[in-house]
């Protein structure tokens, strides 16, 4: 059944999709954290759930003031980065449920969350979380052939959870910090947990992190990751712990910098490297365990569960 949106609003009633999408499971990491007027990330659970299969339903949805669960049906296409307004759930249905040509924009948003959708040749990022944004959750999705970078979390953004996501043959996956100048914003932000992602060919940027701190990065696998695995530069705080680490020449840079950035911290303990160079650590970081309980799984296991689990369609 498919929902008009506009036809609903103005009749102010709600219907509810035929086969919605399975329950999400509790957020975890920096997005479940109590911080800036939130307890957690909870998206659009508290309004109406809606579903869209057109583009224009698409659009006039991630647009609305208020609480909504939009689901997703088939392959929608869009163009550039389109805003996201808070309050929101973006959840994939069906079969292979696709964002194509195009992404989403978070700009000064908050209580989103992002999950089982395949995102494919976005004509600049799949996901840009910017502008002081918060609270965004980022699970169980897939991404491919996108222009610039899969996800950026950037301009003062914080609480940001990334998880079993499925980053396939991408280029530039990950950047937390835009720019070396950008530290007036940027210190005492970008808080950001990436767990359970499977880096599978990827290329760079998992993340690369300026100012950042504490980014916590634990139980991903990194899988032939041809340029390099994690970055720690201008001072940013990255622990990196029991992740698995598969012929990847180099998986952190750190004290040396990278590129034109200056060195960073970065603490790694509990990983697995097979095939793989040293990983660069040095300094000290804040600890997660600070601002979030976790479990670790061991480094071992990680490559199996990952594959198994990390992506779009494996909820």
């Amino acid at each position: 059944m498919r929902i008009v949106l506009a036809s609903v609003l103005a009749a102010a009633s709600i219907l509810v999709a035929a086969t919605p999408a399975q329950a999400a499971p509790a957020v975890d990491g920096f997005a479940s954290v109590a911080a800036l007027g939130l307890t957690t990330t909870t998206g659009g659970i508290a309004g109406p759930t809606v579903t869209v299969d057109t583009t224009d339903e698409l659009l006039d949805a991630i647009d609305t003031v208020g609480h909504m669960t939009i689901q997703v049906s088939g392959t929608i296409d869009i163009t550039s980065k389109q805003g996201v307004r808070p309050n929101k759930t973006i959840v994939g249905i069906g079969s292979n449920p696709t964002i194509r040509g195009g992404g989403f924009d978070f700009y000064k948003s908050y209580n989103v969350i992002v999950r089982n959708l395949t995102f494919v040749d976005a004509e600049d990022d799949a996901i840009n979380v910017g502008q002081q944004s918060h609270h965004i959750w980022i699970h169980h999705n897939t991404f491919r052939t996108p222009v610039d970078g899969s996800i950026d979390i950037v301009r003062g953004s914080d609480y940001v959870t990334v998880s079993w996501n499925h980053f396939d043959g991408t280029d530039k996956s990950m950047l937390i910090g835009h720019s070396d100048g950008a530290s007036s914003t940027d210190i005492g932000h970008l808080k950001v947990s990436i767990h359970h992602n499977w880096f599978d060919g990827s290329r760079q940027r998992h993340p690369r992190v300026r100012f950042g701190e504490p980014v916590h990065v634990y139980n991903n696998f990194f899988d032939g990751n041809a340029l390099y695995g994690v970055a720690s530069t201008m001072n940013a705080g990255v622990v990196v712990e029991g992740n698995a680490f598969t012929a990847v020449p180099y998986p952190c840079f750190s004290t040396s910098g990278y590129a034109d950035s200056g060195p960073g911290r970065l603490v790694q303990r509990a990983n697995q490297f097979i095939s793989s160079g040293t990983c660069q650590a040095g300094g000290t970081v804040a600890e997660p365990r600070g601002y979030y309980a976790y479990t670790l799984d061991p480094a071992s296991s990680v490559p199996s569960l990952v594959q198994a689990g990390a992506g779009a369609g494996r909820l």
